[in-house]
């Protein structure tokens, strides 16, 4: 079952998204050619500390780390740890999250550490992201789950081929559901099946991680032997992006942008709903 929010409970997940915002902002200027994803997860707690929030990763079915940190070939789940030094030429995908009053808020991105990278692999990361907003964009009343489905792919697949010679839309892992847990009903694909369906129809309250992972080669991936880092089969490099969105009566509010999300839509046509904390 979906769970549909009330306004102030989507108030509160705005509250934790702007934690995780937070958290964002920190692991982003930390993240330079030096630092060791462990120290990136010790920006994170301290971000978390700071706020008075709660991790949702860490202790999630014994994950030991309050963000995942996914470099080059890893494509999600990366644990943070010492040994992983990032180098110049480096890119890295940060997931994180944080609770606040029992209310989740889930989102990640892709950074470029230091200088040097090749053209397709900004171009890898822009066209993941973008892909994400045209998800976002796409969800409106009266739409189904589908449309976001749809609105991923069809981003995706209308953008001119990188040297590689595709980009492989991840397909183990998606989005989800989000509220009172970090991973809920419905599960979100990045590409249509129609074994799937046209999924639930989006009413104000909804509420969904969109989260687009996105390859230079294939949409396929293999787990670690730690049970928790998952990378590209074919060892190609990833993109992976991810906001927190709640459908409200007003249009869709991104809980885990800065700004609700009001800029970025706003180049798509599309109206933001106002802020509950503005």
């Amino acid at each position: 079952m979906v769970q549909i929010k009330t306004p102030e409970q989507i108030a509160k997940m705005r509250e934790a998204g702007l934690v995780v915002a937070a958290i964002h902002a920190a692991t982003r200027e930390a993240a330079v050619p030096g630092a060791t994803t462990k120290d990136l997860d010790e920006v994170a707690r301290k971000v978390i500390a700071d706020h008075g929030a709660k991790s949702n990763f860490l202790g999630y079915g014994g994950f030991p780390a309050t963000i995942c940190t996914s470099v080059n070939e890893v494509v999600v789940h990366g644990i943070p740890d010492e040994k992983t030094v990032l180098k110049d030429g480096d890119v890295i995908s940060i997931d994180a999250g944080a609770i606040v009053d029992g209310w989740h808020g889930d989102a990640a991105y892709t950074a470029f550490v230091g200088s040097g990278h090749a053209p397709e692999l900004l171009e890898l990361s822009r066209v993941t992201e973008e892909s994400m907003w045209a998800g976002i964009a796409a969800m409106k009343n009266g739409n189904r789950l589908i449309d976001v489905s749809r609105a991923i792919e069809g981003y995706i697949r209308r953008q001119p081929r990188p040297a590689s010679g595709k980009y492989g839309i991840i397909e183990e892992y998606g989005g989800h559901g989000i509220g009172t847990e970090m991973h809920m009903d419905p599960h979100l694909l990045n590409y249509v099946s129609k074994k799937r369906g046209r999924g639930p129809k989006l009413v104000p309250g909804f509420c969904l991680a969109i989260e687009p992972m996105v390859s230079l080669g294939t949409p396929h991936t293999e787990v670690l032997q730690d049970d928790w880092t998952v990378i590209t089969t074919d060892g190609t490099w990833s993109s992976h992006w991810e906001h927190s969105v709640a459908l409200t009566e007003d249009g869709p509010l991104v809980l885990t942008a800065v700004d609700g999300g009001k800029a970025k839509l706003a180049e798509l046509g599309v109206t933001a709903a106002p802020d509950p904390l503005a």
